[in-house]
């Protein structure tokens, strides 16, 4: 297993946006909100982490402050992961965007698109050791990725003790996969690095 990858937060507005680097393969997961692009290249620019560097990029799902600003990436020349889990949920996210958000429309070509069952054979082409796991329970299509050092990076999967009673069971064995498959340390897209709950 190759040693654990360095993990910068590049995050705005109260959203983390992590940029996982190992050797020379970057690796952004969750994508900006819409209309503040210039906020994100700020970002990277202050942590010294060239654009041009950033491959690929995933969405741990696709709500506004996770995905607003993948095209906006996209065009800069990044290539689009999407889980096959995801694929129904990205034009969705357009219907709840206003004008004044300043979103750019997420195109279809380009974009890579895995089952997470055959993420770990993609992420092992980008120099990661790890995959995605589809983690629903914040949204259908969440999904976690997992690093096989511990390090997951849930989005918004709901912690457990904040779960309604409709979504606990959901919740549960979303946190439950997680734990059965290494996780220890959770990279949330708000608030602080944290080690994983107890159920």
């Amino acid at each position: 297993m190759a040693s654990a990858p360095s993990i910068v937060n590049v995050g705005y507005r109260s959203t983390n946006f992590w940029v996982v680097s190992a050797g020379r393969s970057r690796l952004l997961i969750d994508l900006g909100w819409p209309g503040m692009f210039s906020a994100l290249t700020a970002n990277l620019d202050r942590m010294d982490i060239p654009l041009r560097e950033i491959t690929h990029g995933v969405a741990t799902h696709y709500h506004m402050d996770h995905a607003g600003a993948a095209q906006d990436l996209k065009n800069t020349g990044m290539q689009l992961i999407v889980a096959a889990e995801q694929v129904a949920a990205v034009p969705l996210m357009a219907q709840h965007m206003k004008p004044t958000d300043r979103y750019t429309p997420i195109a279809d070509d380009g974009n890579l698109v895995v089952p997470c069952a055959q993420s770990r054979a993609l992420l092992r082409d980008l120099g990661f050791d790890g995959e995605f796991v589809h983690t629903p329970g914040h949204s259908t299509d969440s999904i976690t990725v997992l690093l096989d050092s511990g390090e997951a990076f849930t989005g918004d999967l709901t912690w457990p003790n904040f779960a309604t009673e409709e979504a606990m069971a959901e919740v549960v064995a979303s946190w439950s996969r997680l734990r059965e498959r290494g996780a220890r340390t959770v990279h949330a897209g708000h608030g602080p690095v944290r080690p994983m709950p107890a159920l």
